[in-house]
């Protein structure tokens, strides 16, 4: 699983957001809510290959659709993400 990061505005909020690619033809969005933002973002680098632990599933909204992939991932309190380091195969960000 890669991981991809961006940010999502609209005309009120603007929040980080990240694409797990889980496989060359499946990505998978991950929302980021606004007040834990700062609380992530020291974790989560550019072509940085991440474990996440305790985080919910949710339908995609077709009105918020980014991706086409029925469900997302969102990063609530308990979440925690972890480098991995060791033994990780190499991203090429030319292909993300």
């Amino acid at each position: 699983m890669s991981l991809c990061l961006s940010s999502f505005s609209n005309r009120r909020l603007r929040h980080p957001s990240l694409n797990l690619q889980v496989s060359p033809d499946s990505v998978i969005h991950g929302f980021i809510p606004a007040g834990r933002a700062n609380h992530y973002m020291p974790s989560l680098k550019v072509g940085s290959i991440v474990k996440v632990y305790r985080f919910e599933v949710a339908r995609f909204s077709s009105m918020y659709k980014i991706i086409d992939h029925p469900f997302l991932i969102r990063f609530i309190s308990p979440t925690i993400i972890d480098e991995v380091i060791s033994g990780a195969p190499e991203i090429n960000l030319h292909t993300v």
